[in-house]
């Protein structure tokens, strides 16, 4: 018999393991982007266009499908949407069409879409509320993203742009990835809903543990954080290039650093989380990338990719707990929460791709990255006032008049602490 932590860790590699074959496909898009250049001649409001295509139809779709995943549980989503998004980046460099390159990156950003909000509900139920447990699940996420500028720099290698359909092996794995984590989930017991309220003067139930106040505030610093960060991923392969003298595989080392420090800063919050809380670690995140991305902008040198790094710490150790969080302010809409901080707030930052590449266009791409300094702290203005909200329960409600004793008590806290570690 399979013991607790076990059960646990078992869906979660699972699906962490199929976030990374997602999420290739979206570091994939970004990765592209240098090539774009060199090869078809684009220019850079031309390239980030594509990165905009993918964030524009990933931002207005995710919220949509976590909104339907909220009323009907879709885990076909997950392997249909894996294949969908690694189909449409796979075609991506087939033609030489402009036009056809971005309808098919966008039906990536589709699939992309249709993959998060379902995927987080799920891992929600199989971590039992344990932020460790959700960070190994993102960590999958951004492992996906630091590889891949490694796959897509190797495809090109083979045969340039007209090499991209072999893009499509880690849809292949994260689908059948998927279809095991789905049987693995099941086993695993659904955290319960909190009770609705009833009662109110217009009659009916009413949603007392929703905070939309809260959820927005939070919303909004994840958007800052998104336009840092794909505006550095479309942009600092070609800026590195530019500071350092180097050729493709200096740019390509600076956005694989960008993508691998991810990988460090998700577990690393989801751990930090657990000691000090989840908002003031977020809150010296943001402190943390202001100075970063600073460095990133200001340094010159091999120095800059120590800022690259440190960037990427500050930009990932929120990644886990933004999730958390909007579920948590959000309990009786998960879906709609996961959609919107893995969806909508995190892929906008494309809508601002072109704007950067514009004015790169017109002065230097120095010039144009400069402003990325300045949105952390807008982003850590906006957290400064959020509150912890109120967990929900992780089993059923027990009548206040009949309180545990205190061994059985003690038994809990030891198993809740084991379960979060796990």
């Amino acid at each position: 018999m399979p013991t607790k932590r076990t059960a646990l860790t078992g869906p979660i590699t699972l699906l962490s393991l199929g976030h990374a074959c997602v999420d290739v496909y979206q570091g994939a898009v970004a990765a592209l982007v240098p090539f774009y250049v060199s090869e078809r001649s684009y220019t850079y409001a031309a390239a980030s266009g594509i990165v905009l295509a993918v964030s524009l139809l990933s931002s207005v779709v995710q919220p949509l499908f976590g909104a339907l995943t909220d009323k009907w549980a879709m885990p076909w989503l997950l392997p249909v949407s894996t294949l969908v998004g690694g189909s449409g980046v796979a075609l991506a460099g087939v033609s030489g069409s402009y036009a056809l390159t971005l309808a098919v990156v966008a039906l990536s950003g589709i699939g992309i879409a249709a993959y998060h909000p379902e995927s987080a509900r799920m891992a929600r139920t199989a971590s039992r509320g344990s932020h460790t447990a959700m960070g190994w699940f993102s960590l999958g996420g951004n492992l996906g993203f630091a590889t891949a500028p490694l796959l897509v720099a190797a495809v090109v290698a083979t045969g340039g742009l007209r090499a991209s359909p072999l893009l499509v092996v880690p849809a292949l794995a994260g689908a059948a990835l998927c279809v095991a984590a789905l049987r693995a989930v099941e086993a695993v017991p659904a955290v319960p809903a909190a009770p609705r309220v009833s009662g109110t003067a217009g009659g009916g139930d009413r949603d007392d543990r929703d905070d939309w106040a809260s959820f927005m505030k939070l919303t909004g610093a994840i958007v800052c954080r998104s336009i840092v960060f794909v505006g550095l991923s479309a942009f600092i392969s070609l800026f590195v290039r530019q500071r350092t003298g180097g050729g493709e595989a200096a740019g390509t080392a600076a956005l694989f650093v960008l993508y691998l420090g991810g990988a460090v800063g998700t577990v690393t919050g989801g751990k930090l989380a657990t000691r000090h809380g989840r908002l003031p670690v977020v809150r010296w995140s943001y402190a943390l990338t202001v100075l970063a991305v600073a460095g990133v902008v200001l340094v010159p040198g091999p120095l800059l990719y120590v800022f690259v790094a440190l960037t990427s710490a500050g930009l990932y150790v929120p990644f886990s707990l933004h999730v958390t969080l909007a579920q948590d302010y959000l309990p009786r809409r998960v879906g709609t929460a996961s959609g919107v901080t893995l969806g909508l707030a995190v892929s906008i930052g494309g809508v601002a791709s072109p704007l950067i590449g514009a004015v790169a266009d017109a002065t230097s791409l120095r010039t144009a990255l400069a402003p990325l300094i300045a949105l952390p702290a807008l982003g850590w203005f906006l957290l400064r006032t959020l509150n912890e909200p109120e967990m929900p329960d992780a089993g059923p409600r027990r009548p206040a008049a009949t309180p545990h004793p205190p061994a059985a008590r003690d038994a809990c806290v030891k198993s809740f602490q084991h379960d979060d570690q796990g």
